[in-house]
């Protein structure tokens, strides 16, 4: 059975994120993508496009699509990266756009909702918000990625979260060398 997953682009810088992401899921995936009027600006900003991608695009706006309903099955949501205020939205259950309205129902259905901020420095209501959202079911996976991998490039580095993203949606993937051990 082919997986269908949503990916919410907001407006936080890291739009490459959010790219290699589509990459990938998009080869073998359904995929829904919503990017907010923001998260535009910042990715031509970044020389980063989401267009070209074999997938369903929803405008910010579309509060009628499909994935906003419960009743339409998914098997999980991404947004990468997570301004936060969409963090915030998600963490108080304020579903205003079509992004914070599919992460609710992921919530509400328990699906996998993974929030990949890309904040620094955090302030006490950005890990409270953390907290909240952890808390009704989401996973929060900053974009902090390791060097053990010794990357090379700004690509590695990307792919680094990428892949942690990917074992998380329980997507096969050879991004990145897995971890085997210390051999001194």
């Amino acid at each position: 059975m082919v997986k269908e997953f949503v990916i919410g682009v907001t407006g936080a810088s890291g739009a490459c994120y959010a790219r290699r992401l589509l990459e990938v899921l998009c080869r073998d995936a359904k995929v829904h993508i919503i990017v907010s009027g923001v998260a535009q600006q910042i990715a031509a900003h970044e020389g980063v496009s989401f267009e070209g991608f074999k997938a369903t695009y929803h405008p910010v706006d579309q509060m009628t699509a499909s994935i906003a309903s419960g009743s339409h099955r998914f098997d999980g949501m991404v947004v990468i990266p997570c301004s936060a205020k969409t963090l915030a939205a998600i963490a108080t259950g304020y579903a205003d756009n079509l992004i914070t309205r599919t992460a609710d129902v992921c919530l509400k259905e328990h699906r996998k909702c993974i929030l990949v901020p890309r904040e620094t420095p955090l302030s006490k209501i950005h890990l409270k918000n953390m907290l909240a959202a952890e808390d009704a079911g989401a996973t929060i996976m900053p974009a902090s990625p390791g060097f053990y991998h010794n990357p090379k490039t700004i690509d590695d580095l990307v792919d680094m979260v990428v892949a942690r993203v990917l074992d998380h949606l329980e997507v096969e993937h050879t991004l990145v060398k897995r971890w085997s051990g210390y051999d001194a």
